[in-house]
């Protein structure tokens, strides 16, 4: 490919911009894609009226999807490898927003599941490793932890602002309007359909084939065989490596779910009190990502990982120790800062993937075997802590499940140090052979 340094400096700004923009379409398709899944997170009460459906069977359909997301893992890494990133986008944010208008037709019984079912394709099957593997594209050797982090920090801003105009634009027709809840839901889901579709034309448009991105990797011999694939990725030690990273990470992000019940049951704060503490961490997103993906291009991504799992680690065990008369100034900058450091690996923690040196061919099925392992505290945290919450009271439970995850924080900060090793041990002897 060709080497941007080479290039005219008109010729490399125009490269470099076009870079960023299409870079903005992958943020925006992935800031824009699950809100319409997770309308629960702000409208479960109106859908349950809506659909006259339970909680329960609501939850129902959320795990259907959960379970869709762990089995398209890995074969949506294999398409990512056969088609471009440009197609699977498109693809996905069509079928997800025109499975989103079907969804605003208050559909029931099968057609509600199918609904579902087809989200966690469109979501899952065609979008995850697409989106992760354009943005590993796009990027240059230099840029992985800055893009990455921008991605997470940047999605986590679009969703916040796409949940804002929701809520008004459904406080203004359920008031306003004087429309009923369903004619108000149906103009949220409207909103977030279109908003989909319209990022899919504009994918479409865009997103051509970039002919100025580094393909930094070593081309290697692929047979087109998955199997044979599958058995020269589980032949590179650093792949496990950052597996067994982002599990560890997406725990400790796991944790932050449960502080708002933890807060009320330990600490006597009351909801109201707790909603506006998690709501104030769900804005150091933005702040945590952006600001380790650049720390990590400046000062080794290794190294800024293993820093944040020792923060990560050491505040939360910092909050399962505090006294229950702690005010709540100290419980909330406490949380904050959990929050700001879980948020922040997240950002990080695809980035080094960039250290495995796997050819652009087999990075999207990389990408899949990775998440397949990755993701799985999805099914199993919930377990565990429904284990625990049927053994002891209440907070007892919570100070047990937030210490196991502590101890996988350590795992974490371990597993970031002997990824650095092995990198350095790389880059040391191919400084020797080219000397």
């Amino acid at each position: 490919m060709t080497d941007h340094a080479a290039l005219p400096p008109a010729i490399a700004n125009k490269s470099n911009r076009k870079r960023y923009f299409q870079f903005s379409l992958m943020l925006l398709a992935a800031g824009s894609i699950y809100p319409l899944l997770y309308l629960r997170q702000n409208f479960e009460t109106p859908i349950l009226e809506v659909f006259n459906i339970t909680s329960s069977e609501l939850g129902n359909f959320y795990s259907m999807l959960g379970v869709v997301f762990f089995l398209c893992y890995l074969p949506s890494g294999w398409l990512a490898d056969k088609f471009s990133p440009r197609l699977l986008v498109t693809v996905s944010m069509a079928g997800t927003g025109l499975l989103g208008l079907l969804f605003a037709t208050i559909p029931s019984g099968v057609m509600l599941t199918m609904v579902f079912l087809g989200w966690g394709l469109t979501s899952g099957l065609t979008f995850w490793s697409a989106m992760l593997k354009g943005v590993k594209m796009l990027a240059k050797k230099d840029e992985q932890g800055r893009f990455f982090g921008i991605l997470d920090g940047g999605r986590g801003l679009i969703e916040a602002i796409l949940a804002t105009i929701a809520i008004s634009l459904f406080a203004y027709y359920l008031n306003d309007q004087q429309d009923n809840t369903t004619e108000a839901l149906k103009v949220v889901v409207y909103m977030y359909s279109f908003t989909c579709l319209v990022i899919a034309a504009l994918t479409f448009i865009f997103f051509t084939r970039h002919d100025g991105s580094e393909i930094r990797v070593k081309k290697i011999k692929t047979s087109g065989n998955v199997l044979a694939d599958l058995k020269h990725l589980a032949s590179i030690p650093a792949l496990w490596l950052v597996a067994l990273i982002i599990l560890c990470g997406y725990q400790l992000f796991w944790a932050t779910y449960s502080f708002s019940a933890y807060v009320q049951e330990g600490y006597g704060v009351t909801a109201v009190a707790a909603g506006a503490i998690t709501v104030a961490k769900l804005w150091m997103r933005p702040i945590g990502g952006i600001t380790a993906g650049f720390l990590g291009d400046r000062f080794g991504k290794t190294n800024v990982l293993a820093l944040l799992f020792l923060g990560a680690t050491a505040f939360l065990a910092t909050l399962i120790l505090m006294p229950t008369s702690v005010g709540t100034v100290a419980l909330l900058a406490v949380v904050l800062m959990i929050g700001v450091l879980t948020y922040a690996l997240r950002g990080l923690y695809w980035a080094i993937l960039d250290d495995c040196d796997i050819s652009m061919e087999v990075a999207g099925l990389a990408i899949g075997v990775i998440s397949l392992l990755a993701y799985t505290p999805d099914i199993f945290l919930p377990q565990i802590y429904g284990f625990l919450s049927a053994r002891f009271e209440a907070v007892t439970a919570y100070q047990l499940y937030f210490g196991y995850i502590a101890c996988m924080g350590i795992v974490g900060m371990l597993a970031s140090l002997k990824l650095k090793a092995i990198t350095a041990r790389k880059e040391q002897q191919l400084q020797h052979q080219q000397a």
